[in-house]
């Protein structure tokens, strides 16, 4: 039905990675809903601008490590091994902060609209997708 050079045409391949990441960044922001002790889209709708921070940070984290994935990779199931394992990994840096701050809880302040804490998540959650995406081979 359709040949190889379908398959391999730009728009084709533009289309088949914005819609894996796209599947990919909703399952990441369930899982990050799950790990945190508020709920994003509630607190976001309430006005909460430490969690619109946080959460923004983590979409833009989760897309700049695909970027770097889609970029190196020459298969889907390559890159999206690799954006997977870039997200577990951003996971991993953000309980890192929840450790790394025992004199207040980050999923505490971030519901209280501390937008201090707020925004060093999303730097946290920003710069550390670079040097995740800068090391993935």
């Amino acid at each position: 039905m359709f040949g190889s050079d379908f398959w391999q045409h730009p728009l084709v391949e533009t289309a088949g990675y914005f819609s894996v990441v796209g599947l990919c960044l909703i399952v990441s922001m369930v899982l990050f809903e799950i790990i945190t002790k508020y709920k994003n889209w509630e607190e976001i709708k309430k006005g909460n601008i430490a969690v619109a921070l946080a959460t923004g940070g983590k979409i833009l984290g989760v897309c700049n490590i695909f970027r770097y994935s889609i970029e190196r990779h020459s298969t889907l199931f390559e890159m999206v091994g690799w954006g997977l394992f870039g997200f577990v990994l951003l996971i991993f840096a953000y309980i890192l902060f929840e450790f790394l701050t025992p004199s207040f809880k980050v999923d505490d302040e971030i519901a209280r609209d501390n937008r201090s804490v707020g925004f060093i998540s999303f730097t946290i959650s920003l710069g550390l997708s670079y040097v995740i995406g800068a090391s993935i081979w």
